[in-house]
C-alpha cells in the first residue's frame, strides 16, 4: 500500500490523511509539536465550500456539531447604516448552504479524533529539516534524528512551510499586509436583529465583523492596522492595552463595535495577517503543498480553511484516479492553482479597500452594495458564486494532467 507522509496535524493535514485513507494510501501524520495546539487561535469561519469538502470524506457532521451555523451575511458603513440586508447565504452558494462558525482549537480537536478513531498514527515532536527523492521514495528527516520513508510527501505544514522550501529553496516568503488579525469575545451583549448573522463593518479605520453565538455571546473580529509588521512582544502585549486601542480605532464611527469591545472579557494574542500570491512550485519529486503552505489567504469570508480542505480531497481524488503520483501530483496543481490564487487576490483587495481613503471606501461601498443586489434579484443560479458555490463530487475523477484516467470538474 502507497504510504503518505503528511507533514502538519493543523487543519490541512488531518483532512488530506483522512481524504488519502479514503482513496486508498497509508497515511501518517507528522506533527512539529509535542501535541495539538489545542489553545491556538480563536474563531474562525468555515465557507460552504469548506464544509462541501467535508461531507466527501465524512466530517462535515462533526464539524457541523462545533460552534453555531451563520445562515446570513449582512454589510454595513462605519455610520452603522446598512449596505446590505441580510442576505442568506444560500443566495450565495445555493440551498441549504451555510457558514459554520467555531472555535479553531474545537475543530483541531475534533479532527483529531477523527484521525484516531480511523485508525491513521500521529506522531507529534516531528519537525521537519529536511526531505530527499530517490527510486520513486520519498525520505523525510526530523529535527530529533528520526526519518521515515514513504511514496508520497504532503506539506501541510502552513504558512512558514518546511515543505515548500525543500521543494524549492527559491520559494517566496508570505507577505505582510499591513494589518492584524485579533479576535474577542463579549459576554451577553444585546445586539439588534437575529443571532448568527455574520455582520460585517467597515470602519473608518479598520474592518470588524461579529456574530451572536446562540447563548448571547458575541464572537467578534477585527483588522487593526500596522504598517509596521509587528513582532512577538508587540502583538503579546497586555489585554487592557489591546482593549484601549480597539475603543480608540472605532470611537468615531457610529457602529456597535465600541461597545462590543468595552464588554469584552475574553481577547487572543493577535497575529500579523499574510498571504502568499504565488508559490511557482506546488509539487516535486513525490513531495506536494497543500493550504497555507501554498496559497495563504488573508481572512475572507472563511476561505482559508476551506480551500486548505478543498485541497485536500481533489489531491487524495487526483492520487486515486491517476497512472501515478508524479501524474497525480501534475493534475492536483493544474486543477487547483486558479482558483486559489484568485481567492488570494480577492483577500488582498479586501485589505486594500479596509486600508484605503475617503474616495475607496465609496467605490468599495457602491460595488458591495451592487453585488449583494444582483444576488437578491438574479438568485445564485445568474450569479457568480464561484467562491462558496465550489462542489466536489468524490466520484467524479478529478484528474486533468497527461497519465491519468480522464478529466474531472474542478469547479
Amino acid at each position: 500500500m502507497t504510504r503518505a507522509l503528511v507533514v502538519g496535524g493543523g487543519i490541512a493535514g488531518p483532512v488530506a490523511a483522512i481524504a488519502l485513507q479514503k482513496a486508498g494510501l497509508d497515511p501518517v501524520v507528522y506533527e512539529a509539536f509535542p501535541r495539538t495546539a489545542d489553545t491556538a487561535g480563536n474563531f474562525m469561519n468555515i465557507a460552504p465550500n469548506g464544509l462541501d469538502a467535508l461531507a466527501c470524506v465524512g466530517l462535515a457532521e462533526p464539524v457541523r456539531r462545533l460552534g453555531f451555523t451563520t445562515p446570513a451575511i449582512a454589510f454595513y458603513r462605519a455610520d452603522g447604516r446598512r449596505l446590505t440586508e441580510d442576505v442568506p447565504v444560500e443566495a450565495q452558494a445555493g440551498p441549504g448552504a451555510v457558514i459554520q462558525t467555531l472555535r479553531r482549537a474545537d475543530l483541531y480537536r475534533t479532527l483529531r479524533e477523527e484521525v484516531s478513531r480511523r485508525g491513521i498514527p500521529v506522531e507529534y515532536g516531528k519537525r521537519l529539516v529536511d526531505a530527499r527523492a530517490a527510486g520513486g521514495r520519498v525520505s523525510a528527516r526530523f529535527a530529533d534524528g528520526t526519518h521515515a520513508e514513504g511514496e508520497l510527501l504532503v506539506g501541510a505544514d502552513g504558512i512558514r512551510s518546511r515543505v515548500r522550501k525543500v521543494i524549492d529553496p527559491q520559494a517566496p516568503d508570505p507577505r505582510y499586509l499591513g494589518t492584524v488579525n485579533a479576535f474577542g469575545v463579549a459576554p451577553g451583549q444585546p445586539l439588534q436583529g437575529r443571532p448568527g448573522v455574520l455582520r460585517m463593518y467597515f470602519g473608518r479605520r479598520s474592518f470588524f465583523m461579529s456574530a451572536q453565538h446562540p447563548d448571547g455571546d458575541v464572537w467578534w473580529f477585527a483588522n487593526p492596522p500596522r504598517p509596521a509588521e509587528p513582532d512577538a512582544a508587540e502583538l503579546r502585549r497586555p489585554d487592557e492595552r489591546w482593549q484601549e486601542e480597539f475603543v480608540e480605532l472605532f470611537r468615531q464611527d457610529g457602529m456597535p463595535a465600541v461597545d462590543i469591545v468595552r464588554a469584552s472579557t475574553r481577547f487572543s494574542v493577535p497575529s500579523a495577517n499574510y498571504d502568499l500570491p504565488r508559490v511557482p512550485h506546488w509539487q516535486r519529486d513525490g513531495m506536494v503543498l497543500v493550504g497555507d503552505a501554498a496559497h495563504a489567504v488573508s481572512p475572507t469570508a472563511g476561505q482559508g480553511g476551506s480551500v486548505a480542505m478543498e485541497d485536500a480531497v481533489i489531491l487524495a481524488k487526483c492520487v486515486r484516479d491517476a497512472s501515478g503520483i508524479d501524474a497525480a501530483l501534475a493534475a492536483y496543481e493544474q486543477v487547483r492553482r486558479g482558483r486559489v490564487e484568485r481567492i488570494v487576490a480577492q483577500g488582498k483587495r479586501n485589505v486594500d479597500g479596509n486600508l484605503s481613503g475617503p474616495l475607496g471606501r465609496v467605490v468599495r461601498d457602491f460595488f458591495i452594495r451592487r453585488a449583494f443586489r444582483d444576488i437578491a434579484v438574479k438568485g445564485p443560479e445568474k450569479t457568480p458564486v464561484w467562491m462558496l458555490g465550489h462542489h466536489i463530487d468524490w466520484d467524479t475523477p478529478e484528474a486533468a494532467a497527461p497519465g491519468s484516467r480522464q478529466v474531472g470538474t474542478g469547479r
